[in-house]
């Protein structure tokens, strides 16, 4: 039998990853919090008829990508490929509305789809994503976008791009549909296979086509923003111009659809030149329709969601991994001593310290080595001597300095300790 291995397209996030991983989940969880966005977790697998529903049959990710499968009773299940139509079923089904108001929810997790893995790009992959919903007003959009960015700026990232369109409302679209197939057929023998496909079934993805020549042909192509209504107009230029007033910069771009049947008026993407050709690493909109499609009373809705997998990557070019650092590496040699430390680490611990302690067993020597690998602010160090004596060895690991405390002498200096390794840490 070979060597056991994760199928392709998944992967562990190991260890030493992990820290970067933990450090974009705490940084949006605190934005969000702030904005009072409420958590919600739903399900890893649905009925697939919510997704067919929901994101629409004509979509690649329901035609092409879906992990669906009929479990013992019978019933078609799909692992969910995207965030918000598991979140828009749970709005339904436990009367959300009826709690009043706007409801502001975020969310974390895998999803699932079908495609070629790549860099940043696999079959289970994560997403943090949020979803408001109950309000049409463009702050709605606003909010969400600046959302986005602030977690975005918060993790360091640079060389970012906000791309803007709006792709109306069903009358808008159905307008500009019909226009879009009129001028793409003379030129059907010329598109991707794909693209050839979609010019019958979704004409508007074919903005979104890869495939260069089929973009050289897009580049002429009418703009949806001749075809918007005066309602989605005002809508758009509102959003606009709050954008402006925070200070976001933006760029139209009418080929912005989105890859969801879903969307309505506003669509987004923030992009990163430092990620070569898979570039967004964040997408979203309105879609003001799905509750009502999905079967709830009219909710107009704005959410994105952020893959985490490019954004790891990016961080990973950006910033050494945000591990956390061990105030204290405690050594002990001798089963006294060891006995104490034992106790000694979860005391600290208790006041708050984060300490690492060495169970090893091994000398002294090779301790101390790791001690100083672990980027720890001071080693704390019991032998024989101390455990006899009732004492501890500190040794602040920047400037080699030592000095003998007893234990309950150091226990009790919490706050000078706190201050003095913060002040080392900085």
């Amino acid at each position: 039998m070979g060597e056991m291995q994760a199928i392709r397209g998944t992967r562990d996030i190991l260890p030493a990853e992990v820290g970067y991983w933990q450090f974009v989940e705490s940084t949006a969880g605190q934005i969000l919090g702030r904005a009072l966005y409420q958590e919600i977790r739903t399900p890893m697998f649905e009925n697939t008829s919510l997704f067919e529903r929901g994101i629409g049959e004509a979509t690649d990710v329901v035609g092409k990508e879906m992990y669906t499968f009929l479990d013992r009773g019978d019933r078609s299940l799909t692992l969910r490929p995207e965030g918000t139509a598991g979140v828009a079923r749970a709005y339904i089904e436990h009367k959300l509305q009826a709690a009043g108001g706007i409801q502001r929810l975020w969310y974390k997790g895998p999803m699932f789809r079908y495609e070629r893995p790549q860099a940043g790009r696999q079959r289970q992959f994560h997403q943090i994503g949020v979803e408001v919903l109950g309000s049409d007003d463009p702050r709605a959009d606003v909010e969400a976008i600046a959302l986005a960015t602030e977690i975005l700026k918060a993790l360091g990232l640079e060389n970012l791009k906000l791309d803007l369109n709006s792709v109306g409302n069903g009358e808008d679209r159905q307008s500009y549909r019909q226009a879009l197939i009129d001028y793409l057929t003379p030129y059907r023998d010329s598109l991707d296979e794909d693209s050839r496909e979609r010019l019958s079934k979704n004409p508007l993805r074919i903005l979104d086509s890869k495939d260069e020549k089929t973009k050289e042909i897009c580049r002429n192509a009418p703009s949806i923003l001749d075809h918007l209504g005066e309602e989605s107009r005002k809508h758009f230029d509102r959003v606009r111009s709050l954008l402006t007033d925070l200070g976001i910069v933006y760029r139209v771009n009418p080929c912005l659809v989105r890859g969801l049947d879903y969307y309505t008026r506003t669509a987004f993407e923030i992009i990163s030149d430092d990620l070569g050709a898979q570039a967004t690493v964040c997408g979203g909109g309105r879609y003001d329709g799905l509750i009502a499609q999905l079967g709830g009373a009219p909710t107009p809705a704005v959410g994105w969601a952020i893959g985490l997998e490019r954004l790891i990557l990016l961080l990973q070019q950006k910033r050494a991994n945000p591990v956390l650092i061990p105030d204290f590496y405690l050594v002990s040699k001798g089963e006294k001593a060891e006995a104490i430390g034992v106790v000694l680490a979860k005391q600290l611990r208790e006041q708050g310290f984060s300490v690492e302690l060495d169970l090893s067993g091994s000398a002294f020597g090779k301790q101390f080595k790791r001690a100083d690998r672990s980027g720890a602010i001071v080693c704390l160090i019991l032998g024989d001597e101390e455990a006899e004596g009732g004492t501890v060895r500190l040794k602040w690991m920047q400037t080699q300095e030592q000095v003998s405390l007893s234990r309950e002498e150091l226990l009790n200096r919490q706050e000078m300790l706190r201050n003095q390794i913060d002040r080392h840490k900085s």
